[in-house]
C-alpha cells in the first residue's frame, strides 16, 4: 500500500513523540534501544507510518517522562472546550507547538533556556520581536 497517507491522529502522536524526544536531546537510536526497537521503527512511529499500540505508547511515556495524554494534546479534531486538562489548549497556542516541533524552534528554545540573566533574556526577546516586525524582511 505505497503512498497511503497516515491517519492524522497517528501522525500527530508520532510528532509529539518526536517533539518530546528532541526536547530531551535524545536520539531515535537511544529511544529505540530503550524499547528494544531499531531507530528505523522509531522513525516510522514519529512519521505516523506505523501506529503506536497502547502498551508501547505507555512505555514511551515512561521513557520520555510525560503522561500518555501529552501525545494527544492539540490532536486534530480535539474539541477546544474539552474539560480534560491539557487536552484542549486554545487554538492561539497551537502555533507554539508547531514551532517547537521544528528543528529551529527546538534549537532556539534550548539556546534561550541556557541564558541565565533575565536582562539578557528580555533583550533577546526584544530583538526577535523587532526583527519579526521589520518591514524589510521577505
Amino acid at each position: 500500500m505505497a503512498g497511503k497517507k497516515p491517519n492524522p491522529i497517528d501522525a500527530h502522536v508520532g510528532s509529539r513523540v518526536r517533539l518530546r524526544r528532541m526536547l530531551l536531546g535524545m536520539s531515535q537510536e537511544r529511544l529505540g534501544e530503550s524499547m528494544g526497537l531499531t531507530f528505523q521503527q522509531v522513525q516510522k512511529y514519529e512519521k505516523g507510518a506505523n501506529r503506536i499500540g497502547a502498551s508501547r505508547l505507555f512505555h514511551i511515556s515512561k521513557i520520555l517522562d510525560v503522561p500518555v495524554g501529552f501525545f494527544f494534546e492539540e490532536a486534530p479534531g480535539m474539541d477546544e472546550t474539552s474539560s480534560v486538562p491539557g487536552m484542549g489548549e486554545a487554538a492561539s497556542e497551537a502555533f507554539i507547538l508547531e514551532f517547537l516541533n521544528t528543528r529551529e524552534g527546538l534549537e532556539l528554545n534550548r539556546a534561550f533556556s541556557k541564558i541565565g540573566d533575565p536582562k539578557v533574556r528580555k533583550s533577546v526577546v526584544d530583538l526577535v520581536r523587532a526583527l519579526g516586525e521589520a518591514k524589510d524582511w521577505k
